[in-house]
């Protein structure tokens, strides 16, 4: 099967990581001193949290987010939760967003949803987002459109094609004759999808060819997640 990503990795990234693509958390914190990717140098120290605890250095914000919503203090939090969560720091998400965002950082051993130590690799991930679409949103309109969508993914390495930047616009299109611009909830979900199906496609494409043999099976379990979610 060929890439529908023409280039999915810039070679011209001098970055280890993209800005807006922090690594997944691990299942469990890691017990290092040093601050991690995508964690501020300074900050309030560590929490505990019940028999949890967030990342050394998150930051106060983020966690009375966590503690305010997660009101049974189980230490984890549902998609109903979360979205109330992201609230308060950033806008209110719709809920297809935020259900990719749990597929995306859920620790696949933890069923329950989204513990303190995803929550805080996800607050610092979006905000990393925010970065970039402030950076192309050149008009200051609090929307990006089509060709500024495009620039963005490009500057984070995703060379889109044409006819996929197109499917992808589509996708929230409300057929009311406007041009189509993407607010930031609608950009998340849209870049999310993009780096998330890159990623699944890249564990395929392990010579970075630009091209995987997948079964049926394996294709369908890479996409439909990211259809349902």
């Amino acid at each position: 099967m060929h890439s529908f990503f023409s280039k999915y990795t810039s070679q011209s990234q001098s970055q280890a990581h993209p800005p807006s693509a922090p690594p997944l958390p691990d299942p469990k914190p890691s017990s290092s001193s040093q601050p991690q990717y995508g964690q501020p140098h300074h900050g309030y120290g560590s929490s505990s949290y019940g028999q949890y605890s967030f990342p050394q250095g998150t930051h106060q914000d983020v966690i009375r987010s966590f503690q305010m919503v997660d009101r049974d203090r189980s230490g984890y939090i549902d998609e109903i939760e979360l979205q109330q969560a992201l609230s308060s720091g950033y806008q209110r998400f719709s809920l297809r967003t935020i259900r990719l965002l749990m597929f995306l950082f859920k620790n696949p051993s933890s069923p329950s949803g989204i513990g303190p130590y995803e929550f805080a690799a996800l607050w610092s991930c979006l905000g990393q987002w925010r970065a970039i679409f402030e950076r192309f949103d050149r008009d200051r309109s609090g929307k990006i459109d089509s060709m500024e969508l495009k620039d963005a993914l490009y500057s984070l390495g995703y060379a889109i094609p044409p006819s996929v930047l197109q499917v992808l616009i589509s996708r929230y299109d409300n057929k009311n004759g406007w041009r189509v611009e993407l607010d930031f909830d609608c950009f998340v979900e849209c870049g999310m999808i993009v780096k998330g199906l890159t990623e699944k496609f890249k564990e395929k494409d392990r010579h970075y060819t630009g091209s995987a043999t997948l079964t049926y099976d394996a294709f369908m379990s890479m996409i439909i997640p990211f259809l349902v979610s």
